[in-house]
């Protein structure tokens, strides 16, 4: 918390201001009005307050507004509207203060410590290694590695984890098909299974597979058919890891599910679920009463075959989490997981885990479209849209961007045309070109943005109202990373950083000296061209935090960025 931020200062005003009305310990909400002539920031603490005190919210709103410090809060004027609200009007020094802060701290310009340094695990993609990363595992890659830098920009300790579905039916499937694939290269004439893996990566699989054994494994049984198993699972493996990188995502931790077999964990797990008296048998079936912690119904451990359900192994590996000292847990995962949510919970509520763990973030899948048509140009997966496909056509920035400027409830069609446009229709490259048109400002100005320092800086210069609303953005960055991070949201820091951009280019073009001199932030006039410089400083900081957080690049120079500047 700086005691410089606005919102923060007018919080703290506020709180003095409640502890003397008696609800010391409110939670004090604020937020942009809508319509700028309501003021700079907004609460509705009286009317949440109007139980408590049991009195009217304009009553409380009143007493607050003839309160509170204002010189403290660092406001012009306190007004009361409507049922109850309180608007601020900030003074001119409180505003460009978020320059001071955002100059000052450079790249630690937005970071906290509200996590106060707590382990937290973070399992996200964990897709089956059974064929290239889809569309969808795409935006699951993006969202996870956006709420782990989230994360660590508010002080967590986070441990990324790739949990591996290597066990099971789908892992059968895939060996099944590429034994079909290596037979029929050796002539043998065998057909897929008919529920098998039909891509071209299958037969790359396989060919490699003859290109290193030969005919060795042809007409095998059992052994033949793990070894080909192997085969497949590590270059598929190896594969879906060069696609991360290319998106810039690292994991500290690969969980193999067929460990949890093969170290005991699942066996363990059944043998402490039946000391709880919780488990009984039915038609021959082992089952868990999960309803008794709120489940719909009652849910198979074991089937009648002894072999487990997919629930029993979610169990193992979420009581395997907290034994490694994760008492904060968050899932990112695909909308289809949605019914394995409230069994899990239950299982590890039965071994006494705390109701609500793991943390669940659920996001709904990706349709590609090209001028409304869904696109599926994918040969070597088959039937769907690959991340490399995407990152091949319009570049990580952008595929990363897109995957995560939707709320992850939302449904995303991924639009090609709009992707691939290099101009700032593209939200990207919005942010981008604002980004590097304060560089060529300086480079203009043979200014180094590094060395711009805050000494001796009027910052209540920056008196204009296209200043004034920037400035005022750049002071929402900490709050606004602090509330993406709460929320796991990481597209309310692409709307900010959107809409940051429309204002720098805004304030960018209005100087031009061509149009408005007196704006020009180049000026004659030493102390407004050093505040200025400041304020082009902040925005480089602001948008490189914010794109960094977003793992996406904040380019010094871009094309069109270097055409205006020959012009100008």
């Amino acid at each position: 918390m700086s005691a410089s931020d606005p919102q923060d200062r007018i919080r703290e005003a506020i709180a003095t201001a409640l502890d003397a009305m008696g609800a010391e310990g409110a939670e004090v909400h604020l937020e942009r009005p809508r319509d700028p002539s309501h003021g700079d920031l907004a609460t509705n603490v009286a009317m949440t307050l109007a139980r408590t005190l049991r009195r009217a919210p304009r009553q409380i709103a009143e007493e607050l507004a003839g309160t509170i410090d204002r010189e403290a809060a660092g406001v012009t004027a306190v007004e009361v509207a409507g049922p109850g609200f309180l608007n601020f009007r900030l003074s001119a020094g409180a505003v460009a203060e978020a320059i001071r802060d955002a100059v000052v701290q450079g790249d630690a310009y937005g970071r906290s410590d509200e996590g106060e340094g707590r382990p937290i695990v973070v399992e996200w993609v964990s897709a089956n290694p059974t064929g290239p990363l889809h569309a969808g595992h795409g935006r699951q890659a993006a969202l996870g590695d956006a709420i782990c830098r989230l994360l660590e920009w508010t002080g967590w300790r986070v441990h990324r984890e790739f949990y591996y579905n290597d066990a099971g039916r789908q892992m059968e499937r895939l060996a099944l098909s590429v034994q079909a694939r290596y037979e029929q290269l050796l002539g043998v004439p065998v057909e897929m299974p008919e529920d098998g893996y039909q891509g071209a990566y299958v037969r790359e699989i396989a060919e490699a597979l003859r290109d290193q054994v030969g005919d060795r494994l042809s007409g095998s049984g059992g052994p033949a058919l793990d070894e080909m198993r192997a085969f497949a699972v590590k270059i598929l493996r190896d594969e879906q890891d060069r696609d991360l990188q290319a998106m810039r995502i690292a994991f500290d931790h690969f969980f193999l599910e067929s460990s949890l077999y093969s170290d005991g964990l699942v066996d363990d797990t059944v043998g402490k679920l039946r000391a709880t008296g919780l488990v009984y048998e039915h038609e021959g079936a082992t089952w868990l009463r999960t309803t008794a912690f709120g489940d719909d119904k009652d849910r198979v451990m074991l089937k009648s075959d002894g072999s487990a359900t997919y629930f029993l192994p979610d169990v193992a590996y979420h009581m395997n989490k907290w034994g490694r000292g994760f008492e904060h847990a968050i899932n990112v995962q695909g909308a289809d997981h949605h019914g394995t949510v409230a069994r899990v919970r239950a299982g590890l509520q039965a071994l006494g885990l705390p109701e609500g763990y793991p943390e669940y973030v659920l996001h709904q899948m990706v349709r590609v479209e090209r001028d409304g048509v869904e696109v599926k140009f994918s040969k070597r997966a088959g039937s769907y849209t690959t991340v490399r496909d995407l990152e091949e056509e319009v570049g990580v920035d952008v595929t990363r961007y897109f995957f995560l400027m939707r709320k992850p409830e939302a449904h995303l069609v991924f639009d090609l045309v709009e992707a691939a446009d290099q101009s700032e229709k593209n939200p990207v490259f919005k942010i981008q070109y604002a980004h590097a048109r304060m560089h060529a400002i300086c480079r203009r100005g043979e200014v180094n943005p590094s060395e711009i320092s805050m000494e001796g800086v009027d910052l209540s210069l920056l008196g204009h109202e296209l200043e004034r609303e920037l400035v005022k953005r750049l002071g929402d960055f900490p709050d606004l990373v602090r509330k993406a991070a709460e929320l796991r949201a990481p597209h309310l820091l692409c709307d900010y950083l959107e809409q940051t951009a429309g204002a720098v280019n805004a304030w960018y073009h209005a100087g031009n000296p061509t149009r408005a001199p007196e704006l020009a932030v180049l000026s004659d006039d030493p102390g407004l061209r050093a505040a200025r410089l400041a304020l082009v400083r902040g925005v480089m900081v602001v948008l490189a935090n914010g794109l960094e957080i977003l793992g996406i690049s904040a380019p010094e120079r871009m094309v069109r960025e270097e055409a205006e500047s020959a012009v100008d």
